[in-house]
């Protein structure tokens, strides 16, 4: 028998997993939903079958398991509604909310709760996302497993051992997708300089773009093999390699990841502050 998962928000990460759960086969009837937009809850009962709540108090007190899959500014507010609703058992909460440490959460909820912590992103909207999942010390063994199964339905999932590399994966995978549409972005852009259709230089971009993520999932050799095997001595490949690595690339990213990861912290200090 499936558990209840209660969605706490009905905006796109939750319209993703609800959508990937069912499509693994999880009962419509076994999730729930709750907000405050009669809009999103229709939207929600019409395209899912599932039953929808506007009061969130109501719809997790007969969860299990309750995904708060509101915007980080929010949370503490939709945690203050849940605290009474919480208080018969310890329900296992899974939180997408970015920037928002485990601690917080709990302390929001009132103490001693069950929590996992994660960082989607937005390829989880058409079930090719990749997650960073980390559970605090109250989740179980078979909890862990549920929330995994959850997020496994947007994409792949990864478990970390320490809060703090969640931040890590925010640099790496949760703001990742940017980057590589400013890079596919950059590409077709001067494709076009050098007398390429704007239509042409999209079609070639895009399918370049997958065809090379396609070859590194598909093949037992790490990127820096394939990249080889692709250049020619003293050929065109070589000649744009050197000029990425002349202009310190790694450096750039790495640059930049740096950043995104400081500014994750930054965040979380904000947002969870008893201020």
């Amino acid at each position: 028998m499936n558990s209840t998962i209660c969605f706490i928000g009905a905006g796109n990460m939750a319209k993703s997993l609800i959508g990937g759960l069912l499509s693994s086969g999880y009962a419509a009837n076994s999730i729930i939903a709750a907000d405050p937009t009669e809009t999103q809850r229709q939207a929600l009962t019409q395209h899912f079958g599932i039953h929808c709540y506007e009061n969130n108090a109501e719809a997790a007190t007969l969860a299990d398991i309750i995904v708060l899959a509101v915007k980080p500014q929010l949370l503490r507010e939709v945690c203050g509604s849940l605290t009474t609703a919480l208080s018969d058992k310890k329900r296992l909460i899974i939180s997408v909310a970015a920037g928002i440490r485990s601690d917080d959460i709990n302390r929001w909820l009132g103490g001693e709760q069950p929590i996992v912590r994660t960082m989607p992103n937005t390829p989880a909207l058409i079930q090719t996302g990749a997650s960073g999942l980390y559970a605090n010390p109250a989740v179980s063994g078979e909890q862990k497993s549920q929330a995994e199964h959850i997020m496994r339905a947007a994409g792949l999932a990864v478990w970390v051992d320490e809060e703090p590399q969640l931040d890590a994966v925010t640099a790496l995978s949760g703001s990742g997708p940017a980057y590589y549409f400013l890079f596919m972005e950059a590409m077709e852009e001067y494709a076009q300089t050098l007398g390429l259709e704007a239509k042409t230089a999209h079609l070639l971009t895009m399918q370049t773009a997958l065809g090379a993520a396609k070859m590194v999932m598909e093949s037992h050799q790490d990127c820096q093999t394939l990249r080889a095997n692709v250049t020619s001595p003293n050929g065109t490949t070589e000649r744009a390699i050197q000029h990425f690595e002349s202009a310190e690339l790694k450096q750039i990213v790495g640059g930049a990841m740096q950043a995104a990861y400081d500014r994750a912290r930054q965040l979380a200090d904000e947002l969870g502050g008893d201020v």
